[in-house]
């Protein structure tokens, strides 16, 4: 029997970014593989359930669990890996903070249905069908997980160790996190293994930025021929990076696209509100000019909260609104 570590991967409700992570290590994966078992990854390989199961309680040395919580099933999966698992790691911006998944929390589980099934363009369903929890066909019981009507994060059903946001976390930094848990060089239980600094602190666009910023309007990316040297800010495009975390080396900055926050927020406070009195603090128009100035910001909640909506002082829409 191998003595190397058992580490297990697990897919929530995410799109499958934070596992396409792990193929991108490329060569570097061989390294993985010969430092671990992988002895459950239903993404990539055909474990079972029962594969868990079987396992003692803590002989995995580490869970890295992407995705949010919305189903009983996915709650199942994280409860069961949390007891087989030394350490939990949240990984992925769903699992730490809800990510996309969760702005489906501005609205209800109702009205996401009734869009789904119902009312969309190209949906043709005459009889008004709706999926059940359970049904039966030709004397056969079917059954689907529960749908949970607010989206979680990994947090509020299981402990967690460790959180390594990003949408998805680069290779490097899912590299470093396997290394720090292998030969036992990790923070305090709780931590974010990335450094607790703005993005803006490590871009290299941050000396264009001048002194005393002042932008008389915000334009979207596709609004204007970006200078690919300059902040955006500083050019009146909305970027997320005052308001996070940093330590993925920016690449959507390297590509002249705005962050959109995906590291999520710092540990001292809400990002969409850091974001907001920021851009209080920059916007350069009076009461009359305002309104005209702010246009473009045609979504607040899901363009400050894109990725951290369950972690935020927003939260959820309260139940039967």
């Amino acid at each position: 029997m191998s003595a190397k570590p058992k580490i297990a991967l697990y897919w929530c409700a995410s799109c499958g970014g934070c596992d396409e992570t792990v193929v991108d290590l490329e060569e570097a994966v061989l390294d993985v593989v010969a430092a671990v078992d992988i002895v459950f990854w239903p993404c990539a390989m055909d474990f079972k359930y029962s594969d868990v199961e079987a396992l003692a309680d803590k002989e995995l040395a580490v869970s890295f669990i992407n995705g949010a919580i919305r189903s009983a099933e996915q709650e199942h999966c994280a409860k069961l890996l949390r007891r087989k698992s030394a350490a939990v790691v949240a990984f992925g911006s769903c699992a730490c903070m809800g990510g996309i998944p969760a702005l489906a929390n501005l609205t209800s589980l109702g009205a996401i249905r009734k869009s789904s099934y119902l009312s969309s363009p190209t949906v043709e369903n005459p009889d008004a069908t709706l999926p059940q929890e359970t049904s039966t066909v030709d004397g056969c019981s079917l059954s689907l997980p529960e749908l949970y009507s607010t989206v979680l994060t990994l947090e509020k059903v299981i402990d967690v160790d460790y959180y390594l946001p990003g949408c998805p976390p680069t290779p490097g930094l899912l590299a470093r996190a396997v290394n720090a848990l292998l030969t036992g060089t990790l923070p305090p239980k709780g931590s974010v293994l990335l450094p607790d600094k703005a993005l803006c602190a490590e871009c290299n666009r941050n000396d264009t930025k001048p002194e005393t910023l002042a932008i008389k309007k915000l334009h979207r990316i596709h609004e204007v021929a970006a200078d690919p040297a300059t902040c955006f800010l500083a050019q009146g495009v909305l970027c997320m990076g005052p308001a996070t975390r940093g330590g993925c080396e920016y690449p959507c900055v390297k590509g002249n696209m705005p962050c959109t926050g995906c590291y999520g927020p710092l540990a001292d406070g809400d990002q969409g509100a850091r974001m907001i009195a920021t851009l209080g603090g920059v916007i350069d128009a009076g009461p009359r000019e305002f309104p005209d100035a702010v246009r473009q910001f045609a979504d607040p909640a899901g363009t400050l909260y894109r990725y951290s909506l369950s972690f935020s002082l927003l939260g959820s829409r309260p139940e039967g609104k």
